[in-house]
């Protein structure tokens, strides 16, 4: 079954990594946002971000983390995991630093971003699927997300219907 989700990463350092992600179709993602769209979003107000964030949440199934070297230090991340849990919507993670760049260049592993967010008491990074290829090479990593990334979807949701 094909799902929707909303892909949180940050632009900057990986929208390419998330390109390549969001191009394997096994999910359903956003609509892929082109570099000077997103600048139109980003060089809005913060109220204008948060109403685009959550416009485009409210369809999905999912929330989907594409985890790389600094996302968990990127504040519109943590808005989208808070605001897509408070919302009820399944969240899970997924590292891509071992994916190449638009430069052919990986990069280095970062720092699980449900580890700062806490619920309910709980720490989020308790209760949220996050999956991590063992493989090194970027095509290998490629092939191992597209092959588990449907079922991390699946799980996140049976998680989150609990």
């Amino acid at each position: 079954m094909t799902r929707k989700v909303f892909y949180s990463f940050h632009f900057d350092n990986d929208a390419w990594r998330a390109g390549q992600v969001r191009n394997i179709g096994v999910v359903d993602g956003s609509e892929p946002l082109k570099g000077n769209r997103w600048e139109d979003v980003k060089a809005k107000s913060d109220k204008d971000i948060k109403k685009w964030i959550n416009d485009n949440l409210k369809d999905k199934s999912c929330l989907v983390v594409l985890i790389g070297e600094k996302t968990s230090e990127r504040k519109w991340v943590k808005y989208e995991i808070e605001t897509a849990w408070n919302l009820g919507k399944a969240v899970c993670g997924v590292y891509i630093h071992k994916l190449k760049n638009a430069n052919g260049k990986q990069s280095e592993e970062g720092k699980n971003p449900f580890n700062k967010i806490t619920i309910d008491k709980k720490n989020l990074s308790d209760i949220v699927p996050i999956f991590k290829s063992k493989y090194y090479s970027s095509q290998y990593v490629y092939d191992d997300i597209k092959e588990n990334l449907e079922g991390l979807v699946e799980k996140a949701i049976s998680i989150r219907n609990k």
